[in-house]
């Protein structure tokens, strides 16, 4: 990555995969970033692993207080909660037209199946939130020895400019409108064979939050988390009701630690930002998945030609 190119103001959004190997070629590639923003009085958010944060603050030195820190960990640990924390910081730091510059890393290799598809979907989403907004900056990190090559791949799909080495070059396989399509549409994986179905609708919802709370409490959660999915799992059956054909169902299994409630309904998801965008006073349906996406630890939304699913992953704490 050359300085000049690093340096290079930007029009528009303009969305990035740094591809790196190893702690050198990771440094080498953020650190010259961050300095660009730096030199052009461009606000820097640099979401990283605390490890790598640390590594950054110690090759920036003194600069390390001109530059907004936060742990992906935090941030991302359900990655739809990744694109609202872009929009506050560009909300907060982009008066009179100022540019911005960002670094985020979601997707690393500990990340398990569904969470990864989940980031890639996130990856995508970012050119559908921000194009034709502020212009603004944002580099995403690969690393090149530890993810598997059909990651990478992806990456190229969703970014439109990739900067390997020293080269920055335009992305021969990017695919913005057709990947965030696809992602909505994408298989789930198949739950256990063995499980309780329960069919809901406007007279039943009770009976419905009566069986997530024994779900809830076989799985092993405490009275706050219980509550924290009976809100989730009713917000999400609510949007069942009003827009997807006034009935749905509901289905549990828990995976390891994690309790998982699908809601299947007929209706259809065609916002792809849905759960993605802060509420407003006139925010009209989405509220439930916006308030579901805070409570839970990963949400899978997708919409078939047969009716939309949502399934709910929650970790007992």
């Amino acid at each position: 990555m050359s300085a000049v190119a690093a340096r290079t103001p930007v029009e528009a959004f303009r969305h990035e995969a740094l591809m790196y190997a190893g702690e050198a070629d990771f440094l080498a590639g953020t650190l010259t970033f961050i300095r660009g923003g730096l030199d052009a009085d461009e606000p820097t958010l640099v979401v990283e692993s605390a490890v790598k944060i640390a590594l950054l603050r110690d090759g920036l030195g003194r600069d390390a207080g001109s530059v907004y820190f936060a742990d992906m960990a935090e941030v991302g640990l359900n990655p739809a909660r990744i694109i609202p924390a872009w929009n506050d910081f560009v909300t907060q730091h982009a008066a009179g037209g100022r540019r911005l510059r960002g670094i985020g890393e979601p997707i690393w290799k500990e990340r398990g199946p569904a969470e990864l598809v989940e980031c890639q979907r996130h990856e995508s989403l970012l050119n559908v939130a921000f194009e034709g907004g502020t212009p603004w900056w944002l580099l995403c990190p690969y690393d090149t020895e530890k993810l598997d090559p059909t990651v990478i791949e992806e990456a190229r799909r969703s970014h439109p400019y990739i900067w390997e080495g020293s080269a920055q070059e335009q992305s021969d396989a990017y695919q913005a409108a057709e990947m965030a399509a696809a992602h909505l549409s994408a298989p789930l994986s198949e739950p256990p064979a063995q499980l309780v179905e329960l069919a809901f609708d406007t007279r039943s919802l009770a009976a419905l939050r009566a069986h997530a709370s024994r779900e809830a409490g076989r799985a092993g959660f405490g009275t706050a988390q219980t509550a924290d999915l009976l809100l989730a799992v009713n917000e999400v059956a609510t949007n069942s009701l009003l827009h997807g054909g006034g009935q749905g169902r509901l289905r549990m299994w828990r995976d390891a630690d994690t309790l998982v409630s699908e809601i299947r309904d007929r209706g259809h998801i065609e916002h792809p930002l849905a759960g993605r965008e802060r509420p407003t006073a006139d925010t009209g349906p989405g509220r439930g998945l916006w308030l579901a996406n805070q409570l839970c630890d990963l949400i899978e939304i997708r919409s078939y030609p047969a009716g939309a699913v949502v399934r709910l992953h929650m970790r007992r704490r």
